[in-house]
């Protein structure tokens, strides 16, 4: 697995952020990471210059780091957003997951700063005609998102640098004073006040040493990925005309051929979906691929069979399916869709029995719903929300609290983390990992950071019912709180 080092730096003379003198210090590894057991270098010391500095430091752009970065602005923080894609949005723009879901399947309960981005978007987003009788209630175009999010940003007075990854944690006195980047002109340092990991991958919290955990018990596996793909120039209404022994002849010959190994995995219930429908522009979720988000090279490997197996399996349907003939893959997603990786340990965790009775928590900073949605580990490209289990989702009208907790840790007291690498056990990360749950997050911690800061206490001591009526203020749906 990827190895991740935290060093300890010692501020340069004066205790001036304005340098920092760095030196070799052991690997420190948190859960489920490799120790570095073999050969090793020494890196000199050297003054690492400051790139930037803010009240709060967001590392990651995708949606949940964005709407934490607007959010703390938007509050009176001075803050600075990191992302290494060259542009805004994470999985909903760079992996064409295009989905929102904003219902309890009566009314939207998820509003707020997701709200305000629906609105933003203007003829990028669209609303489902059945909305809000089932989750999902909104698609949007992922080019004309990075615009908004940019936009959005820089409304929000967001100093935003792309390119940038955070590869280093810098902790002095228990407290992340700075994170390292590798830019064009060498290692430079951003410092802050506050951090917050929106990389979706803990990396920040990992590298400083937070404890943390990597997929399920029993085996260590991480959800399935998957690679979303486009088409274009389908003859939507020759499929749609083609007979239903065709498509089950087709989606036979399909599972025959992946059954005997000639064939790429897929998610039965999308390609059934795909073949009957003949989809222009719309991405397709139906490509899995299984493995280690965190390791560089596995990564890169399954991403590229995953890109293969795209192409088979158009190729398959523009020979056998009547309208796919002239089909094309128009595009795919620059990197897989990864659900699952790195999980910290927070003052509180989310678990599955707490998403299905929908419990409520005094901390709430917003509400989900959506079903304990697992993508097979070992990559048959099954979930269960192709089975829609029942038992597996709130009752229809009920949410579950997403509560602040689950965000902090108590290693660093200013370092919070939002998205898919808070605190859940894998069952309940199968939930809170939509983009819109994640936004929820966001919105919370980047608020609670400002409020900290004006205070001048720890984000954890942050007095929970300010917090709240500042959601309520900017349009969050917080119900039900204990």
């Amino acid at each position: 697995m990827t190895r991740t080092t935290r060093r300890k730096f010692m501020l340069a003379a004066g205790g001036s952020f304005g340098a920092l003198a760095v030196g070799a210090h052991p690997a420190a590894c948190g859960a489920g990471e490799d120790h570095g057991a073999g050969p090793a270098i020494v890196v000199p010391q050297q003054q690492v210059p400051v790139l930037a500095e803010a009240d709060v430091v967001v590392c990651g752009g995708g949606t949940a780091g964005i709407a934490a970065a607007c959010c703390a602005a938007r509050h009176g923080a001075r803050v600075i957003l990191l992302e290494r894609w060259p542009s805004l949005g994470g999985m909903a723009t760079n992996a064409l997951v295009n989905i929102w879901h904003t219902s309890d399947r009566t009314k939207q309960v998820i509003l707020g700063f997701v709200q305000e981005a629906v609105e933003r978007a203007g003829d990028f987003m669209h609303r489902y005609a059945d909305s809000p009788k089932r989750p999902e209630t909104h698609w949007f175009d992922p080019e004309g998102m990075r615009v908004v999010f940019w936009r959005m940003l820089q409304d929000a007075g967001v100093q935003v640098i792309c390119n940038l990854t955070a590869v280093e944690s810098v902790v002095q006195d228990g407290r992340l004073r700075a994170v390292l980047v590798d830019t064009k002109s060498g290692r430079r340092a951003v410092c802050g006040r506050i951090f917050i990991d929106a990389t979706g991958d803990g990396d920040v919290a990992a590298n400083a040493g937070v404890p943390l955990d990597v997929g399920r018990k029993s085996d260590g596996r991480v959800q399935g990925m998957t690679m979303m793909f486009c088409l274009g120039d389908v003859d939507s209404p020759a499929v749609r005309g083609a007979g239903s022994e065709v498509r089950e002849r087709v989606f036979a010959q399909m599972c025959q051929l992946r059954d005997a190994g000639q064939f790429p995995q897929f998610n039965e219930g999308a390609a059934k979906h795909y073949i009957r429908s003949g989809l222009n522009h719309v991405p397709h979720n139906m490509v899995p691929a299984a493995g280690n988000p965190l390791d560089e090279s596995e990564l890169t490997r399954l991403s590229m069979q995953a890109r293969e197996d795209v192409y088979r399996i158009v190729d398959l349907w523009r020979r056998e399916i009547p309208g796919f003939a002239q089909s094309r893959v128009t595009h795919m997603g620059h990197g897989l869709g990864v659900r699952e990786s790195r999980r910290i340990r927070g003052l509180k965790t989310l678990d599955g029995d707490q998403v299905v009775q929908a419990v409520k928590h005094p901390d709430a900073v917003g509400h989900g719903f959506w079903m304990i949605d697992i993508h097979d580990p070992k990559g048959s490209g099954y979930t269960t929300w192709t089975d829609q289990q029942r038992e597996l989702m709130p009752p229809a009208g009920e949410s579950y609290h997403i509560p602040l907790g689950m965000c902090l840790n108590g290693t660093l007291p200013n370092l919070a983390v939002v998205g898919r690498c808070a605190s859940a056990t894998h069952e309940a990360c199968a939930s809170v990992r939509l983009q819109s749950h994640c936004m929820v997050m966001g919105q919370g911690v980047g608020t609670c950071a400002a409020l900290a800061l004006e205070a001048g206490v720890d984000l954890a001591q942050v007095e929970i019912p300010k917090l709240q009526a500042a959601l309520r203020q900017d349009g969050a749906y917080l119900e039900d709180v204990p």
